[in-house]
């Protein structure tokens, strides 16, 4: 006998702690409630699941909200968004494996009903990152490790999508690539847009189009974010170039801006008091690094400058390895800042950097 979908919904309920643990990893329980960044398990507390009451009406467990864009449901709608399930039949078979429940033959097919996003909108980009995936084990991390990069804690803003649409003007037809997704979080942890790496199917490299990277909703003030900002907070603007960083600086928080006139713009949260600018060797990073210190410095807010010894920190990277870059990096660090961020001295045999 088919199970009916509120009989699901009300099943998933029953154990909400143990669904949103699953789905929502990146939040957590505060006495009756969970709370996380968004459905896309966002780190942040813009949307709560309700962990007891009732199984129907006001205040029943499993109902959620989120604050910032006023979407609300039930754990079957959660799960829907949380994987990007288009087909309600699609949501029913992930609730009945997440359940333990065999598959019904009989489940309806019918589309789970979404109005559409508008193109390039923050939802759209809040879509488009929930239905990708981790990026461990897939092509994204491959090209990040072909880049020398090899830390990859506190990369939740980072997914995989395997087939991403991709465009080249609007007369074009679309064509479809691999594509590593950043998501673009504003202070509470809210998803405002999403940037775009498309790759080669085999992850040696970005994918062989005019345009492989692209940004998408609202990005200025916001980035992309590694690690929960306290007092210290390090910002530049490629995401590449600041995961090589963070491969050298592993537990320093970062954001990446995604262009120089966004990295001027960057919006702090009021317990920095230290910020690490973060500047690429060319005209545009050297104007973005001036505009961002004269404002940040004058809100009394200490700022001091990493700069690479090629075009970014990225080609250090890889040029020079990764101990080399750390001895250069710690004697541009405030010295508690050092002790507490470089801590690790360098192998024997590392070569230096130049000065």
């Amino acid at each position: 006998m088919s199970m009916s979908a509120s009989e699901l919904a009300r099943r998933l309920a029953r154990n909400a702690e143990a669904v949103c643990r699953h789905y929502l990893s990146n939040g957590h329980r505060e006495g009756r409630y969970w709370f996380v960044g968004d459905v896309a398990n966002t780190p942040g507390r813009s949307l709560f699941v309700r962990m007891t009451g009732p199984e129907s009406g006001k205040g029943a467990a499993g109902k959620w909200t989120d604050g910032a864009t006023s979407q609300h449901g039930d754990l079957l709608d959660l799960i829907g968004l949380n994987r990007g399930l288009n087909r309600f039949g699609d949501v029913l078979a992930e609730a009945r494996s997440f359940l333990s429940l065999p598959r019904d033959s009989a489940e309806p097919t019918f589309r789970h009903r979404r109005s559409p996003a508008m193109q390039g909108s923050a939802e759209a980009a809040r879509r488009l990152f929930g239905m990708a995936q981790p990026i461990a084990g897939t092509i994204a991390e491959t090209y990040l490790r072909r880049r020398g990069i090899t830390t990859f804690h506190d990369t939740g803003a980072l997914r995989f999508h395997p087939r991403c649409y991709y465009r080249p003007h609007d007369e074009a037809p679309t064509e479809i690539w691999p594509a590593m997704i950043a998501a673009v979080t504003d202070l509470d942890g809210t998803i405002t847009g999403a940037h775009r790496t498309w790759l080669d199917p085999t992850g040696c490299a970005k994918a062989p189009i005019v345009t492989p990277r692209r940004a998408m909703g609202y990005l200025l003030g916001h980035g992309v974010r590694f690690g929960v900002t306290n007092d210290v907070l390090a910002a530049g603007e490629g995401v590449e170039t600041m995961l090589s960083l963070r491969s050298v600086l592993p537990i320093l928080p970062m954001v990446a801006c995604l262009s120089a006139n966004h990295l001027a713009a960057l919006v702090l949260p009021s317990s920095a008091r230290r910020l690490y600018i973060v500047r690429d060797n060319d005209k545009a990073g050297r104007h973005a690094t001036s505009r961002l210190r004269e404002r940040i410095t004058l809100a009394g807010i200490d700022v001091r400058i990493l700069w690479p010894v090629i075009n970014d920190f990225n080609a250090d990277l890889r040029r020079f390895g990764a101990e080399a870059m750390r001895a250069r990096l710690r004697v541009q660090l405030a010295p508690e800042d050092a002790a507490r961020f470089a801590s690790n001295e360098p192998g024997n045999g590392a070569s230096a950097l130049p000065g």
